[in-house]
């Protein structure tokens, strides 16, 4: 039976080089970036704070002091810093560091250079109405590669009539790109021995063993990964406004 309770906490991954958005990221880091007049984070937590996500916890590393400063003050999602200066702990990592403050529950995960121009219901509570923890371990936002902007890759996943999720093959291309957003269940990486590694090999994991399923995002996916894809995620917002 599918869950509709959306998940207390997000990990909001922001301690990244941004080395993609060079010279930009030279002295910003990425994450406040802006588009359309707004940090690319904030596009996110906004959208967190509005689906009653209660918990916003923000991986810091480079640059760190500058987002911290940028989210003092904010208090929807309330921001908890998970701190990474000490060595940069990578996605897999990061999670298993804010363990602790993400609950023994699933929990929400995010990426900080996208966001996406919703066309009907709200996308996040979508996501959580979808997620089953009988079937599913991991449970991702993915977005039409084709009608997404921004993608410079031949996508991520092919999606079966059951909504399983199998990783592109190599030399292939695939119908659909992972969104950076997804809720995952913690005890894989509560397991993982390690402290610092990848998300990514949990994903094609839980994929194999048929426990990775995606949700399907009704709107425009923005992937603003390169400086060029500034502009054009803002000339997508334009346009889906009408202007």
């Amino acid at each position: 039976m599918s869950g509709s309770l959306m998940p207390e906490a997000v990990m909001v991954f922001a301690a990244g080089l941004g080395t993609r958005m060079r010279p930009l990221t030279d002295h910003l880091p990425k994450p406040l970036a802006q588009v359309g007049g707004k940090a690319l984070m904030d596009h996110m937590l906004d959208r967190f704070a509005e689906a009653g996500v209660r918990r916003a916890v923000v991986n810091v590393h480079y640059l760190a002091g500058m987002v911290e400063a940028h989210l003092h003050g904010r208090a929807h999602p309330q921001i908890i810093i998970s701190d990474e200066r000490g060595q940069l702990l990578d996605q897999g990592g990061g999670i298993k560091r804010a363990l602790p403050h993400l609950g023994p529950g699933p929990f929400l995960v995010c990426n900080t250079d996208a966001f996406w121009i919703a066309e009907t219901a709200p996308v996040l509570a979508g996501l959580a109405a979808a997620w089953n923890p009988d079937t599913m371990d991991m449970l991702l936002l993915v977005a039409d590669a084709g009608a997404s902007v921004g993608v410079d890759w031949p996508g991520d996943f092919t999606m079966d009539a059951g909504g399983r999720l199998a990783k592109r093959l190599e030399g292939a291309t695939a119908p659909f790109v992972y969104s950076g957003v997804a809720i995952l269940k913690p005890e894989p990486f509560a397991r993982e021995p390690g402290e610092v590694f990848r998300l990514a090999p949990f994903f094609f994991d839980a994929a194999r063993r048929g426990r990775l399923h995606g949700h399907r995002l009704a709107g425009t996916w923005l992937h603003v990964g390169t400086p060029q894809a500034i502009g054009e995620a803002e000339a997508a917002l334009v346009r889906a406004s009408g202007g």
